[in-house]
């Protein structure tokens, strides 16, 4: 496998001038008319150019040296081998579960195995919270009591 070829740094037109403090490290070409780096004046540093590129069998590929494929499914898992797994962003906790287990079973490396989710709360949290609540509201059931007799009567008919 051969590994990715170096290039140079291409830094914008007069990017580093003491008198040009406002202008970015992001590159953009140059389009004026006098601009000696569009005239590729040797001093002002190097361009992006096509023979920068990284050779054909190399390009695109994760630096583990295996293509990468985004997965979004485990059925989308079926017939791969050597490849990195990459899940997608929009996929779930459930869903993404699933996927890094059929892709151990499978023996894939996955690129993006943890994502941090909030953590979920336990059945007996919920409970203590709602009893929580229901202790918060003791004039509700005051106000209950103080009812006359006859009121509470209709209202057991009405049920």
């Amino acid at each position: 496998m051969a590994s990715k070829r170096k290039h140079p740094k291409f830094l914008r037109p007069n990017y580093g001038r003491s008198s040009r403090s406002r202008i970015k490290l992001a590159w953009r070409r140059p389009r004026g008319i006098d601009n000696k780096k569009r005239a590729k004046i040797k001093y002002m540093g190097c361009s992006p150019s096509i023979g920068y590129g990284q050779p054909s069998e190399i390009k695109g590929r994760h630096p583990k040296g295996m293509p990468e494929v985004i997965v979004q499914t485990p059925a989308d898992l079926k017939g791969l081998k050597d490849v990195v797994v990459r899940i997608a962003g929009g996929v779930g906790r459930a869903k993404r579960e699933a996927i890094i287990k059929a892709c151990e079973s499978a023996k894939l490396h996955v690129v993006n195995k943890s994502k941090k989710y909030a953590a979920k709360k336990p059945k007996e949290a919920k409970l203590a919270a709602k009893k929580q609540e229901e202790q918060k509201k003791p004039e509700a059931k005051k106000a209950e009591e103080k009812k006359p007799e006859a009121t509470k009567m209709a209202e057991a008919k009405k049920e």
